[in-house]
């Protein structure tokens, strides 16, 4: 009895230890939404700063959410479940990086910018092997009058352009510092 109670001390010591809380007051969060339409995952999806007091305002929510003291996945999954509570969506799929997981990781600097016509523009944070269909997905998708046909990435310096309707562009590495822009469609929809 004493060893399984020893066994339990030791396994429930490396949870608390796992689960260091890392957001704090003014913390900025980067939010994304999956699993609803497009338009609201366009309006959600961005940066948010947790206030004073701890809490993060998000959109359609009538409630603040307390912020400070979780750690990201744990701030994930309140953030689901207060949308599912409030009936605004079934089965929505939250991820949140702080500002403190980035710096944590040592991935400050690494990010990728996107712009244009897309769901959610600006800097978004750089993995590791990301395509830059990835990319312009992490940034909301492109948005109703945005190509897919002729996404500019600019890079070095130099600009290169890539229809991403095409596999093998969809395919193409993207790295930190990289400029995204997904242009507006043409009359003729390209």
């Amino acid at each position: 009895m004493v060893v399984a109670f020893s066994i339990l001390s030791i396994s429930m010591a490396a949870v608390s230890a796992q689960a260091t809380p890392s957001i704090s007051s003014n913390t900025t969060l980067n939010i994304s939404i999956k699993g609803v339409p497009n338009t609201d995952q366009g309006r959600i999806d961005g940066q948010y700063v947790v206030g004073d007091s701890g809490y993060v305002f998000l959109p359609l929510l009538k409630e603040r959410i307390k912020a400070s003291g979780l750690s990201s996945s744990a701030l994930s999954r309140r953030i689901e479940e207060a949308y599912k509570n409030s009936q605004i969506y079934k089965d929505p799929r939250i991820t949140v990086i702080s500002t403190k997981d980035t710096a944590a990781q040592g991935l400050d600097a690494q990010v990728i910018h996107v712009g244009g016509f897309v769901g959610s523009r600006g800097p978004k944070p750089y993995i590791r092997n990301m395509t830059l269909f990835e990319a312009i997905t992490a940034a909301g998708g492109a948005g109703t009058f945005g190509s897919l046909k002729r996404v500019e990435l600019y890079r070095g310096g130099k600009k290169f352009v890539y229809n991403l309707n095409k596999r093998e562009n969809m395919m193409i590495k993207v790295f930190p510092k990289d400029n995204i822009v997904v242009p507006q469609k043409t009359i003729f929809g390209n």
